[in-house]
């Protein structure tokens, strides 16, 4: 197999000659010497061409090339302290693989509505590029802190007959002669699986049917799920304080490159470590009155009561313990207060808003089946979920980390749908 060569990987062939392969992302001219942006998938640098050394003709080919356009350039690397990346190439030949039309995205202002319309052809451009490849570490530290700590990931459906989280909010499908619905969340059928393996997490997308126009909210996203037997709400904040805290070391340690790109604040995520702020709902209704907001006991919170509680801390905020009538009908109750659950939300700072719901389950099979009857849901439904209960029933507890909430808060974006590379939202199902 012959050496290939990429872009990220230059630290190690100073002095040496590579051969790149990937495409012009925009270049400038001072008469006698083009300087080309190129990238490769793995990240950008800056090649210097010349006509004495590449010759007339190449250089004629190059200063006539749109952006876009696809190549193999074979040069030297030499470091450099100001070229992004800390390196550059000297370019001895170049070969045009494809001359590209001229391309839609240009250097202008395009409006929200015409990016995404090309979001296809957005997400090559360098900050497109540094979010998704956050994304990408961020999906690797999650399932790295999982299976370096022996959980079992177990895959869980999409198609499901029934609810998790609310009737309202499903998205409704063909089954052959029956209805189903596309997946509010993998927690149920985690909970069956974490009967039989102890510590187990699925990841893979979720759908909600909610028609929010904001920029936290996606119709699907994807999420990381651990679910853990024996184990109680104290564990699980524990467990969820821990995973974000290395989560965001390991993007600060593999992804400085894009993090400038990014122009985030990094300084800020260094403050990301155990142990977190926890305060339970009441506590963070009283400090959400005093931002000067209102907000009744009882109530959700909604993106500015969560932003008013998220600047009044640097690190990630849990909050524990909401009434019942907001949480789903399988939360645990405070034996201490029957009016409150078990639940913890994590919400990011700087006005990120919730990246983690969970808290511990329900374990008692007739409480269970009253709160199931009290919401309405169909009996023969949760039937197999009662049977958790009926054999075996231990306290146990898990949590959802949003990969795109997440992402955007770790990257700074503004909107949730650059975390993701082709976005569903309201209004928009293509490309």
């Amino acid at each position: 197999m012959r050496q290939r060569y990429y872009i990220e990987d230059l630290a190690r062939y100073v002095g040496g000659e590579v051969t790149l392969e990937g495409w012009l992302a925009g270049k400038r001219s001072s008469g006698k010497i083009l300087f080309l942006e190129f990238r490769d998938g793995t990240g950008f640098v800056q090649c210097v061409a010349s006509r004495g050394d590449v010759g007339e003709e190449a250089f004629a080919a190059l200063e006539r090339l749109p952006v876009e356009s696809s190549l193999r350039i074979t040069g030297t690397v030499r470091a450099d302290s100001r070229a992004p990346g800390g390196h550059e190439l000297s370019a001895r030949s170049v070969d045009i693989v494809h001359a590209a039309q001229e391309f839609p995205i240009g250097r202008k202002d395009h409006g929200t509505s015409f990016l995404m319309d090309h979001r296809h052809l957005w997400i090559r451009s360098s900050r497109q590029f540094a979010a998704l490849r956050v994304r990408a570490a961020v999906i690797r530290a999650a399932r790295g802190y999982l299976d370096s700590r022996g959980y079992v990931q177990l895959d869980t459906p999409v198609l499901t007959p029934s609810a998790c989280e609310g009737t309202s909010t499903l998205f409704e499908t063909r089954y052959f002669d029956e209805s189903a619905y596309l997946s509010q969340s993998g927690q149920l059928y985690n909970e069956a699986n974490a009967m039989a393996f102890g510590k187990v997490y699925c990841f893979g997308p979720t759908f909600r049917a909610e028609k929010s126009k904001t920029r936290r909210h996606l119709i699907e996203f994807w999420q990381v799920e651990p679910e853990i037997a024996y184990a109680d709400l104290d564990d699980i904040m524990d467990v969820e304080e821990e995973m974000v805290s290395e989560i965001v070391a390991q993007v600060l340690r593999t992804r400085q490159p894009e993090l400038s790109i990014l122009e985030r604040d990094i300084g800020r995520l260094s403050k990301v470590e155990p142990p977190f702020p926890r305060v339970d709902y009441t506590e963070a209704v009283e400090r959400i009155r005093a931002a000067g907001l209102a907000i009744e006991w009882g109530e959700d919170f909604g993106a500015e009561h969560e932003t008013g509680l998220s600047l009044q801390f640097e690190k990630p905020l849990l909050v524990h313990r909401y009434p019942r009538s907001v949480k789903p009908f399988y939360m645990e109750i405070d034996p201490a207060n029957d009016q409150v659950t078990l639940s913890v939300d994590m919400i990011a700072p700087e006005g990120y808003g919730e990246i983690v719901g969970g808290g511990q389950r329900m374990t008692d099979l007739a409480t269970l089946e009253r709160r199931i009857e009290e919401e309405g849901l169909s009996r023969a439904d949760y039937e197999w979920y009662l049977d958790l209960r009926r054999y075996g029933s231990v306290p146990h507890a898990g949590f959802g980390l949003g990969i795109e909430r997440t992402v955007a808060w770790v990257c700074g974006l503004p909107h949730v749908r650059e975390t993701i590379p082709f976005p569903r939202m309201l209004y928009r199902l293509r490309p």
